[in-house]
């Protein structure tokens, strides 16, 4: 069975920082992106960033230069670090494995939620 294992979230003040993972399972991890998403309350689950298994990478506007993902292809795990955090980052947080990029549409596999609660 495909699991992607989301864990790591957490409530941090604003400013502070946390990492989740994304242990992946069932698949062949370097034939697939995997991505992070987010929703927050009321809104619309959207693309926060992506890593391919030879390491490229892309972010959300909202995010370049606090959050860096990076991967462990040896634990089939995929990692977001994310610094200086802001109250709008708030939202659980997913990882899902599929084609490159921060279109939900890609993504054919998706993994449970973390939630991530900044407070102001």
């Amino acid at each position: 069975d495909v699991q992607l294992q989301a864990s790591g979230g957490g409530l941090v003040q604003a400013g502070g920082s946390l990492r989740v993972s994304c242990a992946a399972s069932g698949f062949t991890f370097d034939d697939y992106a995997i991505g992070w998403f987010r929703q927050a309350p009321g809104r619309e689950r959207e693309g926060v960033s992506c890593i391919t298994s030879d390491g490229s990478t892309d972010y959300a506007d909202s995010v370049k230069g606090r959050f860096t993902i990076s991967s462990d292809n040896a634990k089939d795990t995929v990692y977001l670090q994310m610094n200086s955090l802001k109250p709008e980052d708030t939202a659980v947080y997913y990882c899902a494995a599929g084609d490159y990029g921060l279109g939900l549409e890609g993504y054919d596999y998706w993994g449970q939620r973390t939630q991530v609660t900044v407070s102001s």
